[in-house]
């Protein structure tokens, strides 16, 4: 009964957390981060621990928690997988990518080799993936809150799809060669729109929610969803089918941001030592954690702003490398995998978490948004 009462408690604060931050001109996710980045600390060591008497293990440990769970991360990644439908490359934004990627994700490496020499090479793989992504949702939401022009939105658009696919499908293809037994029923799961194809299914839907119940499956008996995911959705692309959210548009963003990122993000910071991942790390180490994926993204992005040419916005180049450099949605479902495959350490997974916190806030503290957020057009807001 406490546990219940513990996540009421929660996503009745997440949701206060996100009505505050509409009213201070925040979207969402930022005042999501906040929240789990700050609050959830604090009601852990001020109330759940000493009070409640409830640890991170306890409030994770109930089979109905790992189903929502399972629930929210299939909704949450299906969401992001899917944007890579709409991959259509041009020459500028194959420029723009490619260096957005390649610098922070060497930087990411080397930061691992230096901080993190114990783990893995797929630990360091997936470090260095963190350090290039890009929120492919949040970035939209921000393009249309400063009513970015119509062609500059593209060519950052597809960049950051580009970035984004390659990210989860080096990650799949990873995690695949460590069990290579286990490839089998991803592999053959993506080919199933082929299948439902062959059996003349012409609704989207129906292809849809197949691809929603086969990631649920694969997070449930622990197979590769990544890889599954992301071959699923480039076989309905070659079918030229779209992908449909699994619920009614109206229903989406409430359960987007008042079940499923509250979810995920509680999730991931309740079972942290937060005293043991504080002192593991010394300032040195927070200060590149924190500030290093941030630089070589700026970076990265400006290499590839300054290869593909002038804006067609005529914005400047400054400004479209810091929007690249937002992370927020795709970051927390990143990190969240990590953690719960055990491929980054607790002090790295909170560092990082707060890495994405100041990346998708620093356009708001450039002074680049000044557009309240109820004039964003709900219609037009992006999938996830």
């Amino acid at each position: 009964m406490m546990v219940l009462l513990f996540w009421l408690t929660v996503l009745a604060l997440f949701m206060a957390a996100t009505a505050l931050g509409r009213r201070l001109g925040l979207i969402p996710i930022v005042s999501q981060l906040l929240m789990a980045g700050l609050g959830l600390p604090l009601l852990m060591a001020y109330g759940v621990e000493p009070h409640w008497h409830l640890h991170g293990a306890a409030l994770v440990a109930p089979g109905w928690v790992h189903a929502c769970y399972s629930l929210a991360f299939a909704l949450l990644l299906g969401q992001i997988i899917g944007d890579v439908i709409d991959l259509n490359l041009n020459r500028d934004s194959l420029r723009v990518a490619l260096p957005s990627f390649a610098v922070p994700f060497a930087a990411g490496l080397a930061c691992a080799a230096w901080l993190l020499p114990q783990l893995s090479w797929v630990s360091h793989l997936a470090l260095g993936l963190v350090f290039a992504i890009t929120a492919i949702p949040v970035l939209y939401l921000y393009l249309q809150h400063i009513q970015y022009p119509p062609a500059a939105t593209r060519r950052l658009m597809q960049a950051a799809i580009f970035i984004d696919l390659a990210c989860w499908s080096l990650l799949g293809l990873a995690q695949g060669s460590l069990h290579l037994a286990t490839l089998a029923w991803p592999l053959l799961a993506a080919f199933a729109p082929w299948l439902l194809h062959l059996c003349r299914v012409r609704q989207p839907l129906a292809y849809s929610l197949l691809f929603f119940a086969l990631l649920v499956a694969a997070e449930q008996l622990k197979l590769n969803a990544l890889l599954m995911g992301v071959g699923y959705v480039l076989n309905m692309a070659w079918l030229k089918l779209p992908l449909v959210p699994p619920l009614p548009k109206r229903w989406m963003a409430p359960v987007q941001n008042g079940i499923a990122i509250p979810l995920l993000l509680t999730a991931g910071i309740v079972q942290i030592d937060l005293d043991g991942a504080l002192a593991s790390l010394s300032p040195a180490q927070w200060a590149a954690w924190l500030f290093l994926p941030i630089v070589s993204k700026l970076a990265g992005n400006w290499l590839g702003l300054a290869w593909a040419g002038p804006s067609p916005g005529g914005t400047s180049r400054w400004r479209e490398a810091v929007l690249l450099n937002i992370r927020g949605l795709s970051e927390i479902v990143f990190l969240n995998l990590l953690l719960k495959q055990q491929l980054i350490s607790e002090a790295a997974y909170l560092a990082l978490m707060l890495m994405g916190l100041v990346a998708t806030l620093l356009p708001a503290l450039a002074g680049l948004h000044r557009i309240p957020l109820n004039r964003i057009d709900p219609a037009r807001r992006p999938r996830a």
